[in-house]
C-alpha cells in the first residue's frame, strides 16, 4: 500500500507535505447518518490519521438509499450506526485509528471528544448540536464545517474563530426551516455534493491551505441548478454569547435532571436519564418480561413494544420511544417504566 496516495500527494497544493499533515490530524464527526458516511469514507482514503464519530442513532432501511457505509444486513440487524462505520471503515482502511461515541451529544461531552482535534465536521440535522460545535469550536479555537441538506438542496460553511462571524451570530438572519428529510425528503446527490464541499474544506485546512477556503455561505439546489452565495462577516455581534467581546458559551452548560426531547423531524422521544440514575439494558429486559410481548435484546440496546410504541433502551440508560410526539406522554411512559 505505499503508493496509496500518489493521485493525491501529486496534486500540488497537497503533495506529501501535506498528506503528512492528514496522516497526523485528528477529525470529529458529529453525526453518523447520510453526510457523517460520505464525510468520514471520504476521509479514511484520504489518510486522515484518526476520526472520532458520535452519532446517537442505530441503522434502519430508510437510512440505505443515502447513507452510504451501511448494508441491508446492518439495516436488518438494528446495527448502531458508528459501530457499522467503524466496520466498513476498517475494511477500506486497516491502520485508521476510529474513536466510536454511541450516544447523544451534551456540552460536557462535546468538549470531552473534541480535545486535541484539529478539525470538526458537521453531519447533525438540528441547531442545537450545531451550537454545541459552534461554541465548543470558540472555546478551544478548533474550527467546525457546517453542512445541512434537505430535499434537492444543501448549504456549507467554514467556521474559523477569530476570522468570521459565528453560527450563533447567523440565528437572527436565518429563515426558519421546518422541512426535514423525514417531512420532504432527500435525494442522495444532493447528500453528496454538501459532503463534497465540506470534506473539501476539511482537505483544504487539515494540510494547511486555508487561503483556498471558502469565505461565504454556500448553498445550492442540484435539481432547480441554482446556486447562491452570502457573505457574513458583517454580522458578528459584540454582544454575541459566543464570539462577542464577553463570551460564556450557554450551549456547553449541561442541563440537570432528566432530559426529554422530540428528535428533529421524526415521531421519537428521546429520554435521557438523571446522571445519578442508572439504567441498564437489563432493567430493560427485565420491563420487557413484565409486558409480556416479545422482545429483542443485542449487544447494544434492548427493543420492545409498550402501548403501540416501539421502544429503544441502550445500554447507557438512554431511551428512544418511536411512534411518539409528545413529550408529556413519553415522560408518562419513562415513569410507568421505570418507576
Amino acid at each position: 500500500m505505499e503508493n496509496r496516495y500518489t493521485r493525491q500527494t501529486l496534486f500540488k497544493p497537497i503533495g506529501q507535505v501535506g498528506q503528512d499533515k492528514l496522516s497526523s490530524s485528528h477529525v470529529v464527526i458529529i453525526g453518523c447518518g447520510a453526510l457523517g458516511s460520505a464525510i468520514s469514507e471520504t476521509l479514511v482514503r484520504a489518510g486522515v490519521g484518526k476520526l472520532t464519530i458520535a452519532d446517537r442513532d442505530y441503522v434502519e432501511s430508510t437510512n440505505l438509499q443515502r447513507q452510504q457505509l451501511f448494508s441491508e444486513q446492518d439495516a436488518r440487524d438494528g446495527v448502531p450506526k458508528v459501530v457499522a462505520a467503524e466496520r466498513r471503515l476498517k475494511e477500506i482502511r486497516q491502520d485508521v485509528d476510529i474513536v466510536t461515541v454511541l450516544d447523544h451529544i451534551d456540552g460536557p461531552l462535546m468538549e470531552e471528544i473534541t480535545q486535541g482535534a484539529d478539525l470538526i465536521m458537521d453531519a447533525t440535522d438540528n441547531f442545537e448540536t450545531r451550537l454545541l460545535m459552534n461554541d465548543v469550536a470558540w472555546k478551544t479555537g478548533i474550527p467546525w464545517v457546517y453542512g445541512a441538506c434537505v430535499g434537492s438542496s444543501g448549504t456549507f460553511f467554514s467556521f474559523i474563530p477569530g476570522k468570521s462571524a459565528c453560527f450563533r451570530c447567523l440565528l437572527p438572519v436565518l429563515p426558519a426551516v421546518n422541512e426535514t428529510c423525514d417531512t420532504v425528503g432527500i435525494i442522495a446527490p444532493a447528500v453528496q455534493i454538501t459532503a463534497a464541499h465540506q470534506s473539501a474544506e476539511a482537505l483544504k485546512w487539515l494540510t494547511g491551505n486555508e487561503e483556498a477556503m471558502r469565505t461565504k455561505v454556500y448553498h445550492f439546489d442540484v435539481w432547480n441548478n441554482s446556486h447562491v452565495e452570502a457573505g457574513i462577516s458583517r454580522m458578528r455581534s459584540e454582544v454575541c454569547e459566543t464570539c462577542g467581546t464577553i463570551p460564556t458559551y450557554p450551549a456547553l452548560n449541561r442541563a440537570e435532571g432528566t432530559g426529554y426531547a422530540v428528535l428533529c423531524g421524526r415521531d421519537t422521544v428521546q429520554i435521557i436519564p438523571d446522571s445519578a440514575r442508572s439504567l441498564t439494558i437489563a432493567d430493560g429486559e427485565n420491563v420487557a418480561k413484565r409486558l409480556g410481548d416479545p422482545y429483542k435484546v443485542t449487544p447494544f440496546f434492548v427493543e420492545f413494544n409498550a402501548n403501540g410504541y416501539r421502544c429503544i433502551l441502550f445500554g447507557n440508560g438512554r431511551l428512544l420511544i418511536h411512534g411518539l410526539k409528545d413529550i408529556k406522554v413519553g415522560r408518562k411512559l419513562y415513569h410507568q417504566f421505570f418507576g
